[in-house]
């Protein structure tokens, strides 16, 4: 089976899986990269160092070539391009194809209804329906945002995106959460400072935990244009003693500081497509607190399992969260050992690759999700994804059947 996967650029989140499939296929795996990296982001460690993975294909030196892959590949995956051309031919032709999409409504589900954008959404997807066309869902929302428009009808999976897994030791797992509720509890935050990643909300928890004595420290990694007022704030609230601000940082030096905390406090709102930095915490580890409304969070959390979720814009839920796991390290410890088994065991790039792989062949073979004798995943990334609306989804995720 020849595989080809079609995207702007190779980035540090897309290599793993594109790597495993390589592992895989051989010589039969390709990843067209449509457009140089921005040198912003070469700066913030997005490069995947291209010029040293042989089965990266640059589009604007080979365009022929590429071109002549994405109509002979027996599968191709669309990510984002920004040369929608592409896809066209492929899909006229009938070829097995997949659209890798974050959502499309992340300002609001109301914009469905607007003519010009249904037009737009009918020429990339509603015209394709009968044909061989599949959406990878990178997010718990975009199924539902694609329901909206009636596309991808029964041929929508669990997707996302995959760091690097790292495998610990035993005794890091076990030592890093060892602490009595006496010590000082390690909070991280990470990301931009831009106000739908909400950074000010883990100065509102630290200043909570100040008044209420409950002893930790909490380290906030990233810049961006509010962190003036953050620095400014933490100085207000006298938290200059528990707040760290340790500006920007790459992505391997995020990970260091994951791997030192005990809670990671995920704040971002429904703009957040994804949020690869929660398959890291729980990766490194970490007790995680997540906003429910982040793309991440609807698949790779079970709250209550592998870290608590607390409803978009509920800041006392969320600061109850934080003040449980800080008064009750033994449940820290349990939520974060989950998180990690559940990077190593389900969502990781290897397991995408396996289901990918085994997906593509039972649609090749002509199999539907209603199948009985069907081996498509019941869970994890290529597995059947629910079309759950936004309001309804923290429900589903938390049981609370009383909001």
């Amino acid at each position: 089976m020849r595989v080809t996967f079609v995207s702007n650029y190779m980035n540090h989140h897309q290599q793993p899986f594109s790597e495993a499939m390589r592992a895989r296929l051989g010589e039969d795996y390709t990843f067209i990269q449509t457009q140089p990296m921005e040198e912003e982001r070469v700066q913030m460690g997005w490069d995947a160092s291209a010029q040293s993975l042989s089965f990266v294909r640059k589009f604007w030196e080979q365009e022929e070539t590429c071109r002549q892959l994405i109509m002979d590949s027996d599968v191709v995956i669309f990510g984002w391009t920004g040369m929608e051309e592409l896809i066209v031919p492929r899909l006229q032709a009938g070829g097995l194809t997949f659209r890798n999409s974050e959502r499309i409504y992340k300002e609001g589900q109301w914009k469905a209804i607007s003519p010009r954008g249904l037009r737009q959404k009918y020429r990339d997807y509603i015209q394709y329906r009968k044909k061989p066309y599949y959406l990878l869902c990178a997010g718990g929302y975009v199924a539902s945002d694609f329901a909206l428009i009636h596309s991808f009808p029964h041929k929508m999976f669990r997707w996302g995106y995959f760091p690097p897994k790292k495998i610990y030791e035993e005794a890091f797992l076990e030592n890093k959460q060892r602490r009595n509720a006496k010590m000082p509890v390690e909070i991280l935050w990470a990301g931009r400072f831009i106000d739908w990643k909400h950074p000010e909300v883990a100065l509102q928890v630290a200043a909570a935990l100040k008044e209420k004595e409950i002893p930790f420290h909490l380290t906030m990694v990233g810049d961006g244009e509010m962190r003036e007022q953050l620095k400014k704030r933490a100085g207000q609230e006298q938290l200059t003693q528990q707040v760290t601000f340790t500006g920007f940082q790459k992505p391997e030096q995020v990970r260091q500081y994951m791997e030192k905390a005990q809670i990671f406090l995920f704040t971002s709102d429904y703009k957040e497509g994804w949020g690869a930095v929660l398959n890291e915490a729980m990766n490194s580890g970490c007790a995680v607190v997540v906003n429910h409304a982040l793309g991440a969070a609807p698949y790779l959390m079970q709250h209550g399992e592998n870290g608590l979720v607390y409803e978009n814009g509920n800041l006392q839920e969320c600061l109850s969260h934080v003040v449980r796991l800080a008064k009750d390290p033994e449940l820290c410890r349990q939520l974060s050992r989950n998180a990690y088994d559940t990077i190593i065991g389900t969502w990781n790039a290897e397991q995408a690759a396996d289901h990918f792989l085994r997906l593509c062949e039972e649609l090749h073979a002509g199999k539907q999700l209603t199948d009985s004798d069907s081996q498509f995943p019941q869970l994890g990334p290529g597995s059947p994804a629910p079309a759950i609306s936004q309001r309804k989804m923290y429900r589903t995720m938390t049981g609370n059947v009383g909001k």
